[in-house]
Parts: C-alpha cells; structure tokens; sequence
C-alpha cells in the first residue's frame, strides 16, 4: 500500500468537493486504523453478525444461507459450479452440503452426464424455504442503516477489490 492509496479514517478527512480520501502520513502507513484489511475483517465479522439472528429461526448458518442463495439462483447444479459461485474449496462446501442435505433442503446425487460429477439439486423444502429467506434482506438493510443506494455502491466497490485480488 502506498500513501496516495490510503484509505481516510474518518468521513471528514475526505475532500468534499472532490470526494478524494485525504493523504495519509508516511509515519501512519501502518497505523491499525488505517489498514483496509483492518477494516474489511472488522466488516465482515459485523455483518455476518447482522445475519446470525435473522437466519437462526430458518435454521441456517451464513455459509448455509450463501450455498442456498447460489441454488435458488440455478438448480440443480454440479459441486464444482457451486464451489465456483461461491469461491469456496471442495473441502469446505461439503460439510455445508452435507448439513443442508440433513435438514431436507437439498440433495446431491451423481450425474448422469458425468459419473464424475456431483449434482446438488433443490428439494421442495428447499424451494419453500426461499419464501422464507425473502424476509432476510429487508431486516438486514434496516439493521445496517445504510440505503440500499450506499450498500449497492459498497457491494460494487467490494466487487471490485475482489477482482484486483483474483487478478493478482
């Protein structure tokens, strides 16, 4: 990270009239408070907090209500697509599988277009779980505060840190 890419620490020290963040000092380049992974882990664990209430009455952990967001998207689909869609390793999303399979939400059967391949598909519960889950978004946005205008504008920021990672 260099100076001129910084993030300010507080809302002030941005430029109004520009809406540039302001210059961090040499000296505070490693200053806690201005970190952007700091800030993203503090984020993240906020929001997934925001989440764990609100899904508990459904039965779902957050990872749980992402594999499902991704099959009320498309379904059925393979392990594989479902790892992608999610950008987790086969390790992790098993034990995911595995649980939501458990509660009827889900099964995972091979394929028949390859006998190598793993298809996850949703069950009827799994469906009518989605009416349910329609409620989740609306608490979130009046928890967080924010308009959905400010949390679309962070989304995409946050969309595209994620391709500068990826794309190393």
């Amino acid at each position: 990270m260099n100076a001129s890419s910084a993030l300010p620490d507080t809302a002030d020290e941005t430029d109004a009239a520009t809406s540039a963040p302001a210059r961090i000092d040499a000296d505070d380049l490693l200053a806690l408070e201005n970190q952007v992974c700091f800030a993203l882990a503090v984020a993240a664990r906020g929001v997934i907090g925001v989440y764990r209430p609100i899904l508990e009455p459904l039965g779902l952990t957050h990872p749980q209500y992402l594999v499902m967001l991704a099959l009320w998207q498309r379904s059925p689909r393979t392990v594989r697509d479902l790892g992608e869609a999610l950008q987790l390793e086969p390790a992790t999303l098993s034990p995911l599988l595995k649980r939501l399979e458990a509660q009827g939400y889900l099964t995972r059967e091979r394929s028949t277009r390859d006998e190598r391949a793993l298809d996850v598909a949703l069950t009827p519960a799994g469906r009518a779980l989605r009416e349910q889950a329609l409620a989740i978004p609306p608490q979130v946005v009046d928890r967080l505060g924010m308009s959905l205008d400010e949390l679309g504008r962070l989304r995409d920021r946050l969309t595209e840190v994620i391709a500068a990672v990826q794309q190393g």
